[in-house]
């Protein structure tokens, strides 16, 4: 019987290490003095930080959807780790939780060291942004489950909070207002409908001139990371709620009582133009279920601490929160 070697089933070991070695100044660029170790152990360590009375570790998972088409298909992958980063932080702090560190993992059909230095580097660049430390993850190669040219992503982010603070439900009152702070762009929800829209339907390039630069570059726009806008408002604001798939309709209700009405003025949400385009030829309710038409994240806030909000924010009020069936009402 002929011999064959891992590497002819596809799978080069030497290229794995590689790729350890060529990332290692951007994970390292994220570490902060609770990271215990380096890179390469079979777990990675992160010392517990002091000055909670009944600490609580919070965990947050996701992944980047079908943006990661339109990143491999155009080859611009500086981004992606940016999302991947975003989707899951974002989610953290709506428990009133800061990330610690993140994880992440990378799956592909034939590894190209350099396409993946590129993709951790960005998850870096997010976790710089996010003040959490990239400590750890997983490349695999797997040839057979994935076609040569195609990867995914998936990651990880714990985080800490105070367990007195984590129930935001009790602080959410009649009368506190809804303030939205801007989206970056789509993010990094309703890209399948996205491609159907404007690649299948109306046959545009991702070399189109659209809102002053390519069309590509607009859509590849990194989803905006809000943790350090967090930690400034934290004092000033009772909940928030991340602006994701489902759109305001369905994530706001996740920090309301039952007892609560969400109403937005719908002509009050700064609408970027990339939604403005979608808007021709999808429903009004369509748009509004399936992005986040410009509001990223929406903070729930007493009247009496708008300024405060408005002051150390870009954000801008949409609307109020009345008696009523838990919901939103959007006008």
């Amino acid at each position: 019987m002929a011999d064959i070697s891992y590497k002819e089933a596809g799978v080069d070991i030497d290229a794995g290490n590689a790729f350890v070695e060529a990332i290692k100044p951007a994970v390292k660029s994220t570490f902060d003095s609770n990271v215990i170790g380096g890179i390469g152990s079979f777990a990675g360590a992160y010392a517990l930080p002091g000055g909670y009375k009944e600490p609580v570790m919070l965990a947050a998972t996701d992944g980047v959807g079908t943006k990661l088409k339109l990143a491999i298909e155009s080859k611009k992958l500086d981004t992606v780790g940016i999302d991947l980063v975003a989707m899951c932080v974002n989610d953290l702090i709506c428990n009133f939780g800061v990330p610690l560190f993140f994880l992440d993992y990378y799956a592909t059909g034939k590894l190209n060291v350099d396409d993946a230095k590129t993709v951790v580097g960005g998850i870096a660049e997010g976790c710089r942004q996010s003040e959490c430390a990239l400590i750890g993850g997983e490349t695999a190669e797997m040839p057979g489950m994935y076609s040569e040219e195609d990867f995914d992503l998936a990651g990880f982010s714990v985080g800490i909070a105070e367990k007195s603070e984590m129930n935001r439900l009790s602080h959410v009152k009649d009368g506190d207002l809804l303030v939205a702070l801007p989206s970056s762009g789509i993010h990094s929800n309703g890209f399948s409908l996205v491609r159907k829209l404007l690649f299948e339907k109306l046959g545009m390039k991702f070399d189109d001139t659209f809102d002053g630069k390519p069309l590509i570059d607009t859509l590849l726009t990194p989803t905006r990371i809000y943790v350090k806008t967090f930690k400034k408002l934290k004092p000033h604001i009772h909940a928030l709620a991340h602006i994701t798939g489902g759109g305001l309709v369905e994530n706001l209700p996740r920090v309301l009582p039952e007892n609560l009405h969400a109403v937005i003025d719908t002509s009050k949400i700064k609408t970027l133009p990339i939604f403005d385009l979608i808007g021709k030829y999808v429903e009004k309710d369509e748009m509004f279920r399936t992005f986040n038409m410009g509001a990223g994240m929406v903070l729930v806030v007493a009247a009496d601490e708008v300024e405060n909000v408005l002051r150390k924010s870009d954000g801008y009020v949409i609307g109020e929160l009345k008696m009523g069936e838990r919901g939103v009402t959007l006008f």
